[in-house]
């Protein structure tokens, strides 16, 4: 398919009603040294999770956004992050020691009904980009998601030719092509799907140029939204 337009595009007629998200212009990021257990609450007894220091597609390290931060009686630091996986959206406290903080200043977007993906760098719309997205019996999830990795597919492999894969799992199925039902933002290889439809499995489709144009900026850790 050839490389869709890196310009804004105008966004579908109902979405013009829907106001612009408010982006805050940087974001706390947490890169993980060691697996951490995740707790509901600071101090609390029992793990509701674990979260590995590496990413299972790459072997890169762990990056989570920061959403709080709170310090015990104990004088223990800790910090609320987004814990990728199921349950969509979840987030718990981890111990700050061996965590190496950071921010970045990218934000992406999701439109579902606009079939759009829109990219923030310090709380500025910096691309408005056509996508393919979910269709009604396999829609793309909505909520607060994050970029878990950055990966560049091997030529004649679906979904090329770079993939960003997200926290989100699919609400309708438990697992896909060998894999955990987890969302991408991906390229159209060995795919198809006109850019401003809905026809994919959940997954948020992209013309070569955006995917390339979103793969040579967009890092792990950095916060996703997607809304309708």
């Amino acid at each position: 398919m050839a490389s869709g337009a890196l310009a804004a595009v105008p966004a579908a007629g109902g979405d013009r009603e829907q106001p612009a998200p408010a982006i805050a212009p940087t974001q706390q990021i947490a890169t993980l040294g060691a697996s951490h257990e995740v707790y509901a609450t600071p101090g609390a007894r029992h793990a509701i999770a674990v979260v590995p220091a590496r990413a299972p597609i790459t072997g890169g390290p762990t990056v989570l956004p920061v959403t709080g931060r709170a310090t015990t009686t104990a004088a223990v630091r800790w910090l609320r992050v987004r814990v990728p996986g199921r349950p969509n959206g979840r987030q718990g406290w981890i111990v700050q020691r061996g965590v190496e903080l950071a921010t970045t200043r990218w934000h992406l977007v999701v439109r579902t009904s606009a079939r759009r993906v829109l990219a923030y760098r310090n709380g500025r719309l910096m691309r408005t980009l056509a996508a393919v997205v979910g269709k009604p019996s396999t829609p793309t999830p909505r909520g607060e998601f994050l970029v878990e990795e950055s990966v560049r597919v091997p030529p004649g492999s679906p979904g090329g030719p770079f993939a960003l894969a997200l926290s989100a799992r699919s609400n309708v199925l438990q697992d896909f092509d060998g894999g955990p039902g987890q969302i991408g933002i991906h390229g159209v290889d060995d795919l198809g799907g006109m850019p401003g439809t809905a026809v994919s499995h959940g997954c948020v489709r992209l013309a070569d140029g955006p995917i390339r144009w979103l793969a040579a900026r967009i890092r792990p850790g950095v916060p996703v939204t997607i809304t309708r």
